[in-house]
């Protein structure tokens, strides 16, 4: 009973969904390193508080799923923890205000190691900026008006594990701010969105039954999966355009190594339609997303 609880708990902070969540920490190390601001500190600091919001918002999203009736029997997706009996709703809940302080406290050392108070409103703004992130990653399914059942979620994914995610990274190194560094971090946003869609479109049937309006539920089986390709075309197009911008010369374009990666997970997702068989699509969509943010930022450096 204790192991079963014990993995119950393990599948509700879902680690296969770290790796997505480091992605913007990684490329906003890459940039800084680029622009020769590399800090080690502010990097890892910025990825432990990563890692604690996405596990904060996969406990909330248990969490909320199981209160709002997304989760239920003919769900399609692995089971979950509340849902299926190995974790209490109460524990889980006193589990999402653990890691909420716990994502306060990692933001706060990384913001004043960072900026100091010396910028009374540099500290203020990020601080502003993280509790956004948390009530972001809590109110996706839970609270009393859950922003994902209303199809936010994808643009929200967008600004926290795109925009928010590696600009601030970024910045908390440079001390500046580059407005063309919104290009590299929309492409890792729209993958960042391209996985939450092939969750979506595996859901489509038992959300929609819940009322979760989710993108793919509002658009439909057939155009969520144009939607797939809009995602990944932009994002391919809006690194190609930063690199075209910085003509910083030909090992900028290194990220084109993952092309093929990235027309294999569109073709894929377009020609699954057995729900079950888009599961393993999701992981490989996380470790695209994670492979073409390790190229581009080596890329940079070139």
């Amino acid at each position: 009973m204790q192991e079963n609880k014990m993995s119950g708990w393990i599948e509700a902070m879902r680690p296969r969904t770290l790796p997505l969540a480091l992605a913007s920490i990684i490329l906003g190390g890459f940039l800084a390193a680029a622009a020769d601001a590399f800090d080690w500190v502010v990097v890892i600091l910025a990825g432990l508080t990563a890692v604690f919001l996405q596990i904060l918002s996969n406990l909330a999203n248990d969490y909320g799923d199981s209160i709002h009736g997304a989760d239920h029997v003919e769900r399609l997706g692995p089971k979950r923890a509340v849902q299926s009996g190995q974790v209490a709703a109460a524990a889980m809940k006193r589990a999402v205000i653990l890691f909420a302080l716990l994502s306060v406290s990692s933001g706060l050392a990384l913001i004043w190691l960072a900026l100091g108070t010396a910028v009374l409103w540099l500290f203020l703004g990020f601080g502003l900026l993280g509790g956004a992130a948390i009530w972001a990653a809590i109110n996706y399914t839970a609270g009393s008006n859950p922003y994902g059942y209303a199809g936010f979620g994808d643009l929200f994914v967008l600004i926290f594990f795109g925009w928010a995610g590696v600009l601030g990274t970024a910045f908390l190194q440079t001390q500046q701010f580059d407005w063309l560094l919104l290009l590299p971090a929309t492409s890792c946003g729209m993958l960042a969105v391209a996985v939450l869609n092939v969750n979506n479109i595996r859901d489509i049937e038992s959300d929609a039954k819940a009322g979760k309006s989710s993108i793919p539920v509002r658009l439909g089986p057939e155009r969520a999966r144009i939607y797939h390709w809009i995602l990944l075309g932009t994002a391919v197009f809006t690194a190609a355009l930063y690199v075209i911008l910085k003509a910083n010369g030909i090992g900028s374009w290194l990220f084109v190594l993952t092309l093929p990666l990235i027309w294999k997970n569109g073709t894929a997702v377009a020609r699954t339609y057995d729900p079950l068989l888009l599961n393993p699509l999701l992981k490989k969509t996380s470790l695209m997303t994670l492979a073409f943010v390790i190229v581009f930022g080596i890329g940079q450096l070139l």
